[in-house]
């Protein structure tokens, strides 16, 4: 367990940025977790996990603690549900397909959102009308400065769109260890009703869909979209959609009838952010190496050799657009550092 000095962190956001770590240690246990932090009392820490909601626009003058704590089993089983535990560095795509391999259904909307397990409940992430915080139980967390383990039940982590306690009054005091999920074994709830799933069924004639069929289509749907980072450095959606009020939407909806919406409640609306930005005129438009993705407005990425800076210009740029154009704010759900 070496602590490296001046790391490059390229290989570990996927924006692909290069930026690098004062200090950088990778922990494989939550003992090696506890004795980092025992040993480096006083040293400022960053945390990192699989880098994919992040944006570096600087050096990190910390230690950066990468937690690549592994492993998955089941808890608890009775005839319906499962709970079932993911370590914080498991790949989370890679758990879901583990969890549609077992038939157990709750994740499978989820399918291909890049990042670990670990920092899921930090952003309740979600995608195609399921979040995290509709199977999740409970999680594991670290503190910081005490070392001890704290459950953090559903109820206790706050979970918003995209927020969660973690993001907020607890921001910088814990990492998670491992996350519980219960999931079902049977008379499974399959959701096919957002977005494109149900048309990208009937492509494949499939009339009663499994877990496996679903996951497929959103899998499908997700390539289709959205760039492999791997291939191409994005962090997935860089904004959030914007929730307003109905009083708001109205009097916008008036001025552009043709935008889409969600109602949220009998108060609010969710407006589709990535409408908001195409409209605006910057679908693939690209400004050096920064640029937005051709196929999906919401998706801003890093041609080669991008600087964070140069990104999180592009992203100030089209807030400010979508403002004057609509008077509608939109707000970063990546993690500017």
């Amino acid at each position: 367990m070496e602590i490296l000095a001046n790391f490059s962190l390229k290989n570990y956001n996927t924006f692909g940025i290069e930026a690098k770590a004062k200090q950088f240690v990778s922990v494989h246990s939550v003992e090696e977790l506890k004795t980092v932090l025992q040993e480096n009392p006083t040293q400022k820490k960053f945390i990192l996990g699989g880098g994919s909601n992040m944006l570096l626009t600087q050096d990190i003058d910390a230690l950066t603690i990468h937690v690549d704590l592994k492993g998955k089993k089941i808890i608890e089983q009775t005839e319906d549900a499962v709970w079932v535990e993911a370590k914080a560095g498991e790949n989370w795509h890679e758990f879901v397909l583990w969890t549609i391999g077992q038939d157990f259904g709750g994740l499978e909307n989820m399918s291909l959102i890049p990042g670990n397990v670990g920092t899921t409940p930090i952003q309740n992430i979600g995608a195609y009308g399921t979040e995290i915080k509709d199977t999740f139980v409970f999680c594991e967390a670290m503190n910081i400065e005490t070392f001890e383990i704290k459950k953090f039940t559903k109820e206790e982590c706050k979970f918003g769109y995209r927020e969660s306690i973690f993001k907020n009054e607890a921001k910088g005091q814990y990492i998670i260890i491992s996350v519980v999920f219960k999931l079902t074994k049977q008379k499974h709830k399959i959701n096919i009703s957002y977005g494109d799933i149900a048309a990208e069924l009937t492509k494949k004639d499939i009339v009663t869909p499994t877990l496996k069929d679903v996951s497929n289509a959103i899998i499908a749907i997700r390539q289709s979209k959205l760039p492999d980072p791997k291939e191409l450095g994005n962090s997935g959606s860089f904004f959030k959609n914007p929730i307003i009020p109905k009083s708001d939407f109205e009097r916008i909806h008036l001025l552009h009838p043709e935008m889409p919406s969600y109602s949220v409640s009998e108060t609010e609306v969710k407006v589709p952010a990535g409408w908001l930005i195409e409209k605006a005129g910057f679908k693939g438009k690209r400004f050096g190496d920064a640029g937005i993705h051709k196929n999906q407005a919401l998706v801003l990425v890093n041609y080669g050799n991008a600087t964070g800076q140069e990104i999180l210009n592009v992203s100030k740029d089209i807030q400010k657009k979508v403002k004057e154009l609509f008077d509608i704010e939109i707000e970063a759900e990546v993690n500017v550092i």
